[in-house]
């Protein structure tokens, strides 16, 4: 508490330190009219530094705090204007100053004597990055997250106008296919000249006037002078000791850059025990290289399923971690009009983990008492990632790419599970997946009127879980004794044991199960524009999906003399037949579509609608017997959007989709989940069908740079693809099927950002409400679920004073399953603090405190981190850091989680305290 309020003070004391008045007036040219987006600086005469800046309204207003008793050279710019000035020295009265500018056909004359912070150029907006450093910045994210109406969300995204960027690129160049993370925590922020947020964007000039883009945004980073042709970066090495003597701590992480108008080299390496990985394996996992499916606009959704390890737990919540990781980008251009590019990439990370957890039931007529469960394990992955582009554009009326991506990792995962209801288990999982994917594409203008592009995509995957799973047993107590008369009962996994067919006499069940999906899918579509005239355009799509998953599995027993016992359930499914504990399907899925859209520009109005009429196919092949679904569908889409001025809008969209599920949902054999999580598919599964409805505002005012987003968004599902679960003890068996009761879930997101001079404030607030229809032991119930998060925040970004950055998370969730209801309630404040001190030392530290309470019983945790940095000046290529994490030294993050079934109040343990040197040297 005396940390918080300290640096409150600091906070009131840097607000204080200078009286300040206010500059306005307004911009018109020769004959009164109001130029919007002009820009305007004030430069302090005495220092010669930037004191204020603001740019024009649509009535050509503007306004500037600046300080009293001060003189100031005044500049404003306008794109085919002659700039003006005017000197003024301000007292302690607010002063109005006007501009007219004149026109000047010179364009090639006009000097800019100082850059602007932001200025805008068609649906471009420029950050000028030095304006919004103060020297403690390190890497790209440092600046971005400080640049109004641009956050790095929690997922280490970034966010424009509460838009997840979708590609981000470097001079121009590919960084990494896009990946916006990779680059905003590798790029060195004193590289960094200019950073364009890119609007409506699209990547082919082609389709630019045709497509809808409008929740489209890029970034790209523009080096300073003097970064092209050489190279630069850094490299950081670091040593300490941890908790255990026998492990010491250990960082090498070089991060190599070279640029130049032909070709691009980017090197990351990694190689840490500390819980700083460059990339984690499961966003190793996510990486997908920049491929989109031709069909992600036909309204089809088809599940490939992902069968690799699920349970690949976050760095964060590890106890042990060591990661590895070797990673390079090129891009290449030995002609005008040939573009190469690609990346390789190796990742490794082991972590060592363990949660307690405590799981209440919410059904009582289950009669399963609360669980208390252990859980330690270890997780090994090895990852490796391939991939080339080519793009050839001999002229502006053809374009033609081709992508090529290739996967393969090699990952494992032991738990020892302790639970007080089944006692010890030992659990393996192993897989060795592969997948390739290739992308063709093919942009023809033939004429001003008239553009064709083809998409194509080929997706092949190969994968073989392996589970296998040691559970202790009672061979005396198999047979429960119910007449009273004998204590003994039978042991929680001894009647799924003897479901399965399991021999039963021995101490231990050693259970496996092999499993392999291989998936084969083409996607591709044709689209035909057709300007219609300078306000309206329609488009005809031409696609086609085809797919084959071949599934097989089987569940056996490891025996004493090394042999195996397959397993013979006696368990029957919803229609009674008899489950086998083996698969063998085959499952094919086509979809034939044709789709036109119509686009009409009237005023600030846009209409978009458009329709699409699908001819569906669905085959599964399982033990010699078929099961065929063909029908027909139209699927209607919808869109209107008003554009109040250039940056304010307003937009609807109503669309019906389909969604179809993979093939591990549609076999009918028994599936070992895992040891308490037994399911089997139906072969007549059908599709599930939506509808979508979302209402989304922006408003980014660059004048006072307040920034608005909300996004209400409502989907209703109908004849949806739910399970069936029934209980024996805490172990579940479920399976599948088409439910004609509809789930419903509404949602709203808002977010307000204002800055005031060098206060930047906000706030988030999120709403959901979601009901579901869950089905346990043939008995149907609704879970309706309503939740709330709000978020404050104010930050300060001085240039030479401490900042502070004051954030509050306030959420509330209120959950009902059948009989039961279940509130938890999260209060989660946080500061951020970093000063700059005699421009040689910097000084960071983040504190955050946590307490959940679920239903009147409360928990709490808390992170502190801090670093101190010096380097001799800002040119210096040596810098020394000593850093610590988790000073306070916690034993584990507390989680509280409703689920289906259960809700789980979860312990999980974190790296414990350990204090780090580390060197970094600069190119």
């Amino acid at each position: 508490m005396k940390l918080k309020i300290t640096l409150l003070l600091v906070l009131l004391t840097s607000l204080a330190t200078y009286a300040q008045i206010k500059l306005e007036g307004v911009v018109t040219d020769s004959i009164g009219n109001p130029l919007e987006l002009a820009n305007i600086v004030a430069i302090n005469q005495t220092t010669n530094v930037l004191d204020g800046y603001s740019i024009t309204t649509e009535k050509g207003f503007y306004r500037i705090t600046l300080k009293e008793n001060t003189a100031y050279k005044l500049q404003v710019t306008y794109i085919g204007m002659k700039p003006g000035e005017k000197f003024i020295e301000t007292k302690t009265d607010n002063v109005t100053e006007n501009f007219i500018l004149q026109y000047d056909n010179a364009l090639d004359a006009v000097e800019i004597v100082y850059e602007m912070p932001v200025t805008v150029k068609g649906d471009t907006i420029i950050y000028n990055a030095d304006s919004f450093k103060n020297g403690s910045e390190r890497k790209l994210e440092d600046v971005i997250d400080k640049l109004p109406g641009v956050e790095i969300n929690d997922d280490g995204q970034i966010e424009v106008e509460g838009t997840v960027v979708q590609k981000l690129t470097v001079n121009g160049k590919d960084f990494f296919d896009g990946d916006s993370k990779l680059a905003t925590e590798n790029i060195p922020s004193n590289a960094v000249d200019k950073i364009e947020v890119l609007r409506n964007f699209s990547e082919n000039s082609q389709l630019k006037g045709v497509e809808n883009n409008s929740d489209n945004y890029a970034i790209n980073v523009k080096l300073k002078e003097g970064k092209e042709n050489f190279w630069f970066g850094d490299v950081t090495v670091g040593g300490g000791v941890a908790p255990s003597p026998n492990d010491a701590l250990y960082l090498v992480q070089p991060k190599l850059f070279y640029y130049n108008p032909k070709y691009s080299i980017n090197v990351i390496g990694d190689l840490n025990n500390i819980g700083e990985p460059a990339l984690t394996n499961r966003e190793v996992r996510n990486f997908g290289g920049g491929f989109r499916a031709p069909s992600r606009d036909s309204g089809t959704n088809l599940s490939l399923g992902d069968n690799g390890l699920s349970g690949l737990t976050s760095v964060a919540n590890s106890q042990k971690v060591d990661a590895k990781l070797a990673a390079t980008n090129f891009s290449y251009a030995p002609s005008s009009v040939l573009d190469l590019s690609g990346f390789v990439i190796f990742n490794s990370t082991k972590l060592n983990t363990r949660q307690e957890s405590y799981i209440r039931y919410t059904d009582p007529e289950l009669g399963i008492p609360d669980e208390e469960t252990i859980n330690t394990g270890r997780e090994a992955s090895d990852q490796g990632l391939v991939k080339l582009s080519a793009m050839y554009k001999p002229n502006a009326n053809n374009q033609i790419e081709y992508d090529v991506l290739g996967s393969l990792s090699k990952d494992s995962e032991e738990q020892v599970e302790v639970s007080s209801i089944i006692g010890e288990t030992n659990q393996l999982d192993e897989v060795t997946p592969f997948s390739l994917k290739q992308n063709f594409k093919y942009f023809y203008t033939l004429n001003e009127n008239n553009i064709f592009a083809l998409e194509a995509l080929h997706v092949l995957k190969d994968e073989d879980p392996f589970y296998n799973a040691y559970l202790q047993n009672d061979p005396t107590n198999n047979d429960d004794d119910d007449d009273g008369d004998d204590d003994t009962e039978e042991d929680a996994y001894d009647e799924t044991a003897q479901q399965l067919g399991l021999d039963r006499s021995l101490d231990f069940y050693n259970l496996g199960q092999n499993q392999y999906v291989k998936s084969n899918q083409f996607d591709a579509k044709l689209d035909y524009y057709n300007i219609l005239n300078s306000k309206s355009n329609i488009s005809f799509t031409l696609g086609t999906i085809f797919s084959r998953q071949d599934y097989n599995s089987n569940i056996f027993q490891f025996l004493e003399d090394g042999e195996t016992l397959d397993a013979t359930p006696t368990i029957v499914d919803t229609d009674g037949n008899l489950l086998l504990a083996e698969n063998d399907t085959q499952y094919n899925f086509s979809d034939i579509y044709l789709g036109t859209r119509y686009n009409l520009k009237l005023g600030k109005f846009t209409f978009r609608p458009g329709i699409s009429l699908h001819a569906y196919g669905n085959q599964n092949i399982q033990f010699g017997e078929t099961y065929e679904d063909n029908f027909f569908r139209v699927l209607p889409e919808f869109e209107t959007r008003v554009q109040f001025k250039k940056s304010e809008s307003l937009q609807f969209n109503y669309k019906m989709s389909n969604q179809f599920t993979d093939v591990t949902n549609i076999a009918r054999g028994l599936v070992l989940n895992s040891f308490d999580n037994l399911s089997y598919g139906n072969a007549t599964l059908q599709n599930g069908l939506s509808h979508n409805l979302t209402l989304r505002y922006r408003s980014f005012n660059l004048f006072n740079y307040t920034n608005v987003f909300a996004v209400v968004n409502y989907t209703k599902n109908i004849d949806q693809i739910r399970s069936l679960t029934n209980f024996e003890n805490v172990i579940t068996t479920s399976t599948y099927f088409n439910s004609q009761f509809a789930d419903e879930s509404l949602t709203a997101y808002g977010r307000w950002q204002r800055t005031f001079g060098k206060i930047r404030t906000g706030i988030n607030a999120n709403y959901s409400y979601s009901l579901q229809n869950q089905f346990i032991e043939n008995v149907q119930s609704v879970n309706k679920t309503f939740s709330q998060t709000y978020r404050p925040e104010i930050r300060t970004n001085f240039n030479s004073a401490p900042n502070v950055s004051l954030r509050y998370s306030y959420s509330i969730s209120n959950t009902e399953q059948g009989t039961r209801t279940t509130k938890i309630i999260r209060n989660a404040p946080s500061i951020n603090f970093d000063a700059y001190i005699w421009k040689k030392v910097t000084f960071v530290t983040d504190y955050s405190y946590t307490n959940q309470d679920v239903d009147g019983e409360s928990e709490s945790y808390q992170t502190w981190d801090a670093s101190l940095a010096y380097r001799n000046n800002e040119d210096s290529h040596w810098e020394f850091e000593v850093k610590a994490s988790n000073l306070l030294n916690i034993d584990a993050n507390i989680n509280n989680n409703v689920g289906t079934y259960s809700v789980t109040n979860s312990s999980t343990y974190i790296l414990p305290r350990f204090v780090t040197f580390r060197v970094i040297y600069s190119l």
